[in-house]
C-alpha cells in the first residue's frame, strides 16, 4: 500500500534521481546486457564467472531501476526559492540552531530521499526536521535525538534565491 503522505523534494534532488535512473538504463546496463550475451555464448553457464556475475548484476541494476522509478512517481518536487513565508522554517529552510551550550549547527531541511547528515542535508520527516517545522527566528524547540532530549533555539533561517 503506498505511503499517502507525499515524498517532498527540491528540483536538485529529483534531477540527482533522474540522472542515476538515466545512467542505469541507458548506460549501465545496456552494456551488462552485451557482456551476459557474450558470456552466454561462452558455452557451460553454471562455471562462467562473467555470465554468473552478469546476472547477478542486472538483478540489482533492475531493481535500483524499479526502486528509482516508483521515489520519482512518488514525489512531489518542491522549490524552496518559491517559498513565499521565509520567517518560518518549512521545506527547504537552511536553518541555525543553537543548544543549551551555545553550539550552533545549520541544516538544511531537504527530502528524505536526499537527506546526508555529514553535508547538514536533513531528511523533511526526520525527527529534529519535524520538531523544526514551523518554528520562527527565537523560538524554542525541544528535539529527542539518539543521545537525549535537547532543547534548540532557532538562530536564523534562509531559503535559496
Amino acid at each position: 500500500m503506498p505511503d499517502p503522505r507525499p515524498n517532498y523534494i527540491t528540483p536538485r534532488g529529483f534531477a540527482a534521481l533522474r540522472a542515476e535512473y538515466d545512467r542505469l538504463f541507458a548506460d549501465e546496463r545496456p552494456k551488462l546486457v552485451e557482456t551476459i550475451s557474450w558470456a552466454a555464448g561462452n558455452g557451460d553457464r553454471s562455471e562462467n564467472g562473467d555470465y554468473i556475475y552478469g546476472r547477478k548484476r542486472l538483478r540489482e541494476i533492475d531493481r535500483t531501476l524499479g526502486r528509482l522509478s516508483a521515489k520519482m512517481k512518488a514525489a512531489k518536487v518542491v522549490d524552496p526559492a518559491q517559498q513565499a513565508d521565509r520567517s518560518r522554517v518549512y521545506f527547504g529552510a537552511t536553518v541555525t540552531i543553537a543548544d543549551e551550550d551555545d553550539t550552533q549547527r545549520t541544516l538544511t531541511i531537504v527530502g528524505n530521499d536526499e537527506a546526508d547528515a555529514g553535508k547538514g542535508l536533513v531528511g523533511w520527516d526526520s525527527p529534529i526536521a519535524r520538531a523544526l517545522r514551523g518554528a520562527g527566528i527565537g523560538d524554542l524547540r525541544r528535539i529527542t535525538l539518539p543521545s537525549g532530549e535537547r532543547e534548540y533555539e532557532v538562530i536564523a533561517i534562509t531559503y535559496p534565491g
